[in-house]
């Protein structure tokens, strides 16, 4: 029996792609780690949380409920895997684990659409209780309809920033101040990429409004200096530095974040060739325009493969699934000269947000030696210079087998940007030599007694 077309991610990106192929007669499977479609953007609440869908997604509602629409509409189409993760993958097999079993599910063709997640640069103390990533907080608010705290300081750089506080807000937060550590008013001169991407772009001046209407301060061109905590140990204050100013404010959980960074590790452990992207100053995979990676067969669609947003990741969903088609000898789908035509679009808007909103890099080569960098194996910057010092490497995986940077549960996701910036400065070397480092299996934590139930 061939084996089917599987895609990896249900939202906009994998919703879109599965539309496409059932509309060619292919039945696909669609797997996500999430109980409903919809990815992080349109985050399903949990069923017995009543909330309207303007009140979660604000402008993206009308968006949001078409998504879970189209859905629904194609539950009975394809064999959707909800709440099933993919913890290792070759070519032709992908090592899945869910509730109920742990099993190799074969694909003759792969749509990768994994979506992004959370950069952080830390800042000393960010190791506090009451201290989340943005998309942390989102969560909370969206599946759980919890606030992370009554008193809640935004800090960071990117559209999320300004989007999560705004939501907060409108949820009943005290949102204390927006911290913005880029300068978004020096790239007025790139106004006219910005303008390419029209209806996001006056959204984001939407909500920077709307928050000082409600006398919410944002403070942009800031550096973050120390998270300090209170008796109880847990998040109490942030102190920042604003042009000659120090400050401190007071809140009971801060949200932090500095744009997003693709979740490429499915196409790594596949064997994708990747690319560095100096604009997102991230190592991205590569594909041509129409998502069709180096390896046959793999397509790649929406944030994992290049951080532009749920209306660009929609686009290349289809996009790949038309290109998919057309390989096995289909006909394209009918948008797709118009879908091509908005996302080439979409690269010159993303390319003034990046001159908006830079990602912090000599801040983070620069961290006190005392800085955590490393969570899970407790790594500081101090132990991360002296590993490069010491062994007069440069490239990143090398660094890791000295000093155990990135072995942790999270595989270097959170550190390995902030590593990268260490090491490129430490060792006198352009960043785009330091590397990446490689996705091993399993993606991430799978207890042993999960894998057992696909020996018995």
């Amino acid at each position: 029996m061939t084996a089917p077309v599987v895609i990896i991610g249900a939202g906009p990106a994998g919703i879109a792609a599965a539309g496409v192929l059932v509309e060619a007669g292919i039945r696909p499977v669609l797997i996500d780690e999430a109980p409903k479609a919809g990815g992080q953007i349109f985050r399903q609440p949990q069923p017995d949380l009543l909330r309207p869908p303007k009140q979660l997604y604000g402008f993206d509602a009308a968006r949001a409920i078409a998504n879970f629409n189209a859905a629904a509409s194609l539950e009975s189409e394809i064999d959707y895997l909800p709440n099933t993760q993919v913890w290792g993958a070759a070519h032709g097999m992908l090592h899945v684990v869910n509730a109920d079993k742990a099993f190799v599910q074969p694909w003759s063709s792969l749509i990768i659409a994994s979506g992004a997640m959370d950069r952080i640069c830390p800042v000393k103390g960010w190791t506090a209780p009451g201290v989340y990533s943005l998309g942390g907080a989102q969560v909370a608010l969206k599946a759980d309809a919890s606030l992370i705290g009554r008193r809640v300081l935004f800090a960071g750089t990117g559209p999320l920033l300004y989007l999560v506080a705004y939501q907060y807000a409108l949820a009943g937060a005290r949102v204390v101040a927006v911290l913005e550590t880029g300068r978004p008013r020096s790239a007025w001169r790139h106004l006219p990429s910005l303008m390419s991407g029209k209806a996001t772009f006056v959204r984001g001046l939407y909500y920077m409004a709307a928050l000082r209407a409600r006398g919410i301060a944002i403070h942009q061109g800031v550096e973050l200096v120390e998270v300090m905590r209170g008796a109880d140990e847990k998040v109490a204050a942030l102190s920042f530095r604003h042009g000659r100013r120090d400050a401190i404010l007071s809140c009971n959980a801060l949200a932090i974040g500095h744009g997003l960074k693709a979740e490429s590790q499915i196409a790594d452990l596949i064997g994708a060739e990747f690319s560095f992207d100096a604009g997102q100053r991230q190592w991205l995979p590569r594909a041509d325009l129409d998502g069709r990676s180096t390896i046959p067969n793999v397509y790649l669609a929406g944030d994992g493969m290049s951080v532009r947003g749920s209306d660009v990741a929609e686009l290349t969903g289809r996009i790949a699934a038309s290109a998919l088609l057309v390989d096995a000898g289909y006909a394209a789908h009918p948008r797709l000269s118009r879908d091509r035509r908005l996302v080439e679009r979409s690269a010159r808007f993303r390319r003034g947000l990046d001159k908006a909103f830079v990602y912090p890099h000599a801040q983070a080569a620069s961290l006190p030696d005392e800085v955590t960098v490393c969570r899970c194996e407790e790594l500081t910057a101090g132990a991360i210079r002296q590993a490069v010092l010491a062994s007069g490497e440069t490239e990143i995986n090398r660094i890791k087998a000295f000093c155990r940077v990135g072995m942790g549960r999270c595989q270097g996701r959170i550190c390995g940007p902030v590593t990268a910036e260490l090491i490129a400065v430490t060792g006198g070397v352009p960043i785009e030599s330091v590397g990446r480092i490689r996705a091993q299996a399993p993606l991430k934590p799978v207890p042993l007694s999960e894998l057992a139930k696909g020996l018995s």
